[in-house]
C-alpha cells in the first residue's frame, strides 16, 4: 500500500494539475486513475485542440462562471489564467492566444497537455497509478486529524492524511466520468446538488436532417422561458446532428436545460439579421421586390411562400438555410417575412445528455466546501477540485481554468497545513 502526503482520485485535468503543483512544492503524491491512461477527457476538449484557458481579467472571467462565481475568486487569484499559462510554459508547453482571448497549446494537440503534465510528474515522490478504480474510502478520525485509506477491488492501495477528489462529473462517460466523486462525497457526509448536462445541444421540436451541417455567424439568439426573454447572446451558432450547438448555443444551454428539467416552456428566437432594425429589413425587402423582373414579381405576389423562397430569400439567406426556414414558417408572407427573419422561433423539447455534453452542472455543494482552501467543512483533510464541485463555466476555457485553479488552491492549502505542523519542511 502506498503512503503519501496527498492522495488524488482522478487523473484528469484537475487531478494531474494538482499533482504537478504538489510535485513543484516538493510534496509526495499519488494519483489514482480508473482508466488505462490519464487525461482521456482532456484529449476531447476544444475539438481535440484543448482550449485550456483564456486571458480575460477576473471581472470579465467571473461573469462566465455558474452558479456562484465568487466561490472561485480566491482560487482564481491563487492560480489565475496568467499564472496557469506561465506554469504550462515553464514545464514545456508553448501556448498561443487565438480570437476571443482563447488559449491553446501551440501545437494545437490536446494530448500534449496531458503528456507535458505526465512528463513533469516523473519525479521522486510522485506515483501515477492507472487501471485503479477506487471502490471504497475508509476514513479514520484521530484526535487532531484523520487518515484516508483507499480501496480498489477490495484491496487497500493508498493511504494519506490528505485526499483530493478530482473525479470529474458525468459528461462523456466513455472517458471514465462515472460520477464516483459524488458517491464518495455522499459517503463522507456531503450534499450533492442535482446534476444536469451543460454546454450541450438543444433539440427543437421536429428537428431533422435538413438542418445538419448549417453554421451561422454573427446572429443573435434569445432564450425565452415561459414566453419571457431570459437571455440574449450574439455570435456563432451551429446546427449539428445533435441539435443546436456552437458558442452561443452552448452558452444558453445551461439555463435552457435547467428550465426544461423543471417543466418550464423553453423557446429560442433566432435573429438572422441582428445588424439591422425591423424597418431597415422591411425597406430592403421592398427594394428587392422592386428590383425583380415584372414576371418574377407577379409570380411572387401570386404564389406567396414559394415565390419568396425562389426569388427573395436567396438574396437574404445562405442557400442551405432556405428550405428549413420555409418548412418551419408555413405562414410566411411578404408582410411578415422581416419579422420571421428577426425572430425565427424554435420550440425546444429536449437536449443531448451526458453522453455528449461538455460539462456537468451541479455537484458537491459549495456551502460545504471552503472557498479559501477547497477543504471540506465537514471532514478534515478532504478537498475537492474541478467538475465534481457544483461549479461550471461557459465554453471558452473557463471549465479547465476552474479545474486548474481549484486544484492548485487545494494543494497550496495542504502545503500550508503540512508546513505549519512541520516548520522545518
Amino acid at each position: 500500500m502506498i503512503k503519501k502526503q496527498i492522495a488524488i482520485i482522478g487523473g484528469g485535468a484537475a487531478g494531474l494539475f494538482a499533482a504537478a503543483v504538489a510535485a513543484e512544492r516538493g510534496l509526495t503524491v499519488v494519483v489514482l486513475e480508473r482508466n488505462g491512461r490519464c487525461g482521456r477527457k482532456i484529449a476531447l476538449t476544444g475539438k481535440g485542440r484543448c482550449n485550456l484557458t483564456n486571458t480575460k481579467p477576473w471581472e470579465e472571467f467571473a461573469t462566465h462562471i455558474h452558479p456562484k462565481n465568487l466561490f472561485l475568486k480566491n482560487a482564481f487569484y491563487n492560480m489565475s489564467n496568467v499564472k496557469t499559462m506561465a506554469f504550462f510554459e515553464k514545464i514545456g508547453l508553448p501556448l498561443l492566444e487565438e480570437r476571443g482571448a482563447r488559449v491553446f497549446p501551440k501545437s494545437m494537440r490536446a494530448q500534449d497537455v496531458t503528456e507535458v503534465l505526465l512528463k513533469y510528474l516523473k519525479k521522486p515522490g510522485v506515483s501515477v497509478i492507472t487501471d485503479c478504480g477506487i471502490d471504497e474510502i475508509n476514513y479514520q478520525q484521530n484526535i487532531d486529524n484523520g487518515v484516508f485509506t483507499l480501496f480498489s477491488q477490495g484491496s487497500a492501495v493508498a493511504e494519506s492524511r490528505n485526499l483530493i477528489i478530482a473525479t470529474g462529473g458525468l459528461s462523456y462517460p466513455i472517458t471514465g466520468s462515472t460520477g464516483d466523486g459524488y458517491r464518495f462525497a455522499k459517503i463522507l457526509g456531503h450534499t450533492v446538488t442535482p446534476c444536469f448536462p451543460s454546454l450541450t445541444a438543444l433539440i427543437p421540436k421536429n428537428y431533422s436532417e435538413q438542418y445538419h451541417g448549417i453554421s451561422l455567424k454573427n446572429v443573435e439568439v434569445s432564450l425565452c422561458i415561459n414566453k419571457e426573454v431570459a437571455a440574449t447572446e450574439f455570435g456563432d451558432i451551429d446546427f449539428t446532428n445533435g441539435g443546436i450547438e456552437g458558442p452561443i448555443g452552448f452558452k444558453i444551454s445551461r439555463r435552457a436545460v435547467y428550465n426544461l428539467r423543471n417543466g418550464q416552456k423553453v423557446d429560442i428566437l433566432l435573429d438572422l439579421k441582428p445588424a439591422v432594425s425591423l424597418k431597415q429589413l422591411n425597406d430592403r425587402i421592398s427594394r428587392e421586390m422592386i428590383a425583380l423582373k415584372e414576371g418574377q414579381r407577379k409570380e411572387t405576389e401570386r404564389t406567396g411562400i414559394n415565390g419568396l423562397a425562389k426569388f427573395i430569400l436567396p438574396k437574404l439567406l445562405p442557400k442551405a438555410l432556405i428550405t428549413p426556414f420555409v418548412n418551419t414558417n408555413k405562414d410566411l408572407t411578404l408582410n411578415n417575412l422581416s419579422g420571421k427573419l428577426k425572430g425565427w422561433k424554435f420550440e425546444i423539447t429536449s437536449y443531448v445528455g451526458y453522453e455528449r455534453c461538455v460539462i456537468t452542472a451541479g455537484g458537491v455543494s459549495l456551502a460545504e466546501v471552503s472557498q479559501k482552501t477547497m477543504e471540506s467543512k465537514l471532514v478534515k483533510g478532504l478537498y475537492f477540485a474541478g467538475e465534481v464541485l457544483d461549479l461550471d463555466g461557459d465554453t471558452g476555457g473557463y471549465n479547465l481554468q476552474i479545474a486548474f485553479s481549484t486544484a492548485a488552491l487545494a494543494v497550496e492549502s495542504i502545503c500550508k497545513t503540512i508546513r505549519s505542523e512541520n516548520p522545518i519542511l
